[in-house]
């Protein structure tokens, strides 16, 4: 039996203040119960947890003995909602963070009931882990202008048109909750990098292509592992995935000679397979001596790099900004173009017209068509809810487009990232099948 720690600091919402004197009680798994208060910086000493041995979190056959303990810690203090966190989950070796956000108590109530958060089994131990597979396909100009990582990001906490709530984080957290939540603390950190690149990069990549705004929702992106990647809200997280992603929030994985971040789709590759990463796979490369740099190479090619950028803002929107009208140009209106000639293969009564990045009574009239079909005002301008409807449709027949060209068990992976030529993911698919893999021709890939 080996030892891991817990770390707990209690603070305002969103970290704003300490909260000092809040009495804490930890209950191990075998009942033992240990009470202290956090002292005037809301801090508490490390606490020594009993862990299984490291052992059992690195070896990727151990599917019988949970490689963690587990705690439930309750914190209280009078005019504050109590707290309750279960299953913090403490490795060996390693420090579990707890930072505690509290709510004041309703002034009007003499205690509040108490907020309970529920942190269920580790993804790797409980199988269903990894990403969401790789977009069907991406709607060519139905991006940003180029990438950026967000200050904060909202999380659909299911899938996405579940009843479910958002919730908006700064991106950092969000990383190293999807860090803690999908891989082991106590892998070599070449793997930890390469994992936490990956993750990062899949996330940046829904924001530079508005994978859920263009669609109508609300959200960046959701936790659901059928669609993207698994995030717990409020969670405990590991001292090691908050260094690592304060080290590496701000770059992301692209194939060379384009700008938008790379799909980077992952599996456990143990219970679940996929074409992308091996989340266990990067365990025995980095115990090779690779660098994260040489294992996202392995798994995704030797065109991928790592990218850093300064550019780190709120989240844009690929909306111009003002409506585009008769007498609009440039880069906006040759987007716009590019969609409606797309569009108008499967809506030829539409008509097409010339890319040139100048809006004249063509163009408007083919918009005036577009908005009638689709039960917009039909005056020819483009605003907010046109262009997104543009977007959404434009994806839409480029799916329908790709379904009825392939069969139902052949996935066409294409050369330019985040795009697909089929419906069913790898990992649905029978071993026989996989091995039906193609590539795209550069019409499949451009769908134009």
């Amino acid at each position: 039996m080996s030892q891991g720690y817990l770390r707990v600091q209690s603070f305002t919402s969103r970290l704003a203040a300490p909260v000092p004197g809040v009495a804490v009680t930890v209950t191990t798994a075998d009942g033992e119960a240990r009470r202290f208060f956090t002292d005037e910086e809301g801090r508490a000493p490390d606490l020594a947890i009993d862990a299984p041995d490291e052992g059992y979190s690195l070896d990727e056959g151990n599917t019988t003995v949970q490689p963690y303990a587990t705690l439930d810690l309750v914190a209280e203090k009078e005019g504050w909602q109590p707290l309750t966190i279960r299953g913090v989950q403490i490795f060996a070796c390693q420090t579990t963070l707890a930072d505690l956000e509290l709510v004041p108590a309703d002034q009007g109530e003499a205690r509040s009931l108490p907020e309970v958060v529920e942190v269920p089994a580790h993804k790797l131990f409980a199988g269903e882990g990894g990403s969401g597979p790789t977009p069907l396909t991406a709607c060519p100009g139905r991006v940003l202008e180029a990438p950026i990582i967000p200050e904060n990001i909202t999380v659909h906490l299911g899938r996405p048109a579940a009843s479910a709530q958002n919730v908006t984080v700064s991106f950092r957290h969000y990383i190293a909750n999807v860090a803690s939540s999908e891989v082991y603390p106590t892998w070599p950190e070449q793997a930890l990098r390469a994992n936490i690149h990956a993750q990062s990069s899949l996330a940046l990549n829904r924001i530079f292509t508005e994978w859920y705004p263009s669609k109508g929702y609300s959200f960046n992106i959701t936790n659901s592992t059928s669609y993207d990647q698994y995030f717990v809200y409020k969670r405990t997280i590991f001292e090691v995935m908050e260094r690592l992603t304060d080290d590496i929030f701000n770059t992301y994985v692209r194939r060379t000679g384009t700008i938008e971040p790379y799909y980077t789709e992952y599996c456990d590759g143990r219970s679940v397979t996929c074409p992308g990463m091996k989340q266990w796979g990067t365990v025995t490369l980095a115990q090779q001596g690779r660098t994260a740099l040489e294992i996202l190479r392995y798994y995704y090619g030797s065109n991928i790099e790592i990218v850093r950028t300064n550019n780190i803002q709120s989240i844009p929107s690929s909306y111009p900004g003002s409506p585009l009208r008769v007498g609009s140009s440039g880069t906006n209106v040759a987007i716009l173009q590019r969609q409606l000639n797309r569009i108008a293969k499967d809506y030829p009564f539409f008509g097409t017209t010339d890319i040139d990045g100048v809006y004249g009574e063509t163009t408007a009239e083919i918009v005036r068509r577009f908005q009638r079909q689709f039960n917009l005002t039909a005056d020819g301008v483009v605003g907010r809810a046109t262009w997104y409807k543009i977007s959404y449709v434009c994806c839409t027949v480029c799916t329908i487009h790709v379904q009825q060209r392939h069969p139902a068990h052949t996935i066409v992976p294409c050369e330019r990232p985040s795009l697909y030529c089929n419906t069913v993911p790898v990992r649905s698919m029978s071993g026989q099948a996989q091995k039906n893999l193609r590539p795209c021709t550069r019409s499949e890939v451009f769908l134009l």
